[in-house]
């Protein structure tokens, strides 16, 4: 039966109990999202009402079904807040991303996120020509697989919030010099119209940028 996703609260783990929730089930996983970003640098850069993991589309179902006893995994439904337990989401729906329910809090703890990669690489979903290899994707912080801040930037620069511009001010000084690279590329190639990207394509004067330019009457 629906539910409406609303009708429960948010009392998201932290990243050591997503590591304890999810460990065990056997599947590559990682944080992901904001709270990725906060473990990499190593302090919360703002308060998230949730947190998220990935996992690649083909194991979201094994990863759902080793769950501890206690945890419920809920799909969207049809409306735009509802949400089906898992198991009765249709084969051929889009059943991500996927809420994990404290049941006997009542709360949601956890979203999963489904991902595209391969045996050797994290492949991103939105354009297959964007890959890195799994070392490269996610990295090990004190035990929890983190994607690495440069992809996750790339996730959130399709359209940017203010939010989201507050992560990446944060993170994007402290990049690698390969990192930035990776994130640069990705910006130019695949989201070359994101407002992000003008101040790459032209740092000292964005409002001349190419793609910027108002077409002259």
């Amino acid at each position: 039966m629906p539910t409406a996703a609303s009708a429960s609260s948010w009392d998201p783990l932290d990243a050591e109990g997503v590591a304890r929730l999810l460990g065990p089930t056997g599947v590559r996983w990682w944080l992901s999202g904001g709270a990725a970003l906060d473990r990499w640098l190593g302090r919360a850069i703002r308060p998230r009402p949730n947190v998220d993991a990935s996992v690649v589309a083909s194991d979201l179902a094994a990863l759902v079904a080793g769950l501890p006893a206690g945890y419920s995994a809920w799909a969207p439904g049809e409306g735009e807040d509802d949400v089906i337990p898992f198991a009765e989401a249709p084969e051929d729906a889009d059943v991500q991303p996927v809420l994990i329910r404290d049941d006997a809090e009542g709360a949601w703890v956890l979203q999963v996120n489904a991902e595209d990669g391969s045996p050797r690489a994290w492949v991103y979903k939105r354009d297959p020509r964007l890959n890195l290899p799994w070392d490269r994707a996610v990295i090990d912080i004190d035990g929890v697989p983190t994607g690495a801040p440069e992809v996750q930037l790339v996730w959130k620069a399709l359209r940017p919030r203010a939010e989201d511009t507050a992560d990446k001010d944060a993170v994007l000084p402290a990049l690698t010099e390969e990192a930035v690279s990776f994130y640069e590329t990705a910006l130019l190639r695949i989201h070359p119209h994101s407002t992000w990207a003008i101040h790459v394509r032209s740092p000292m004067t964005p409002a001349k940028a190419s793609w910027n330019r108002k077409p002259r009457p």
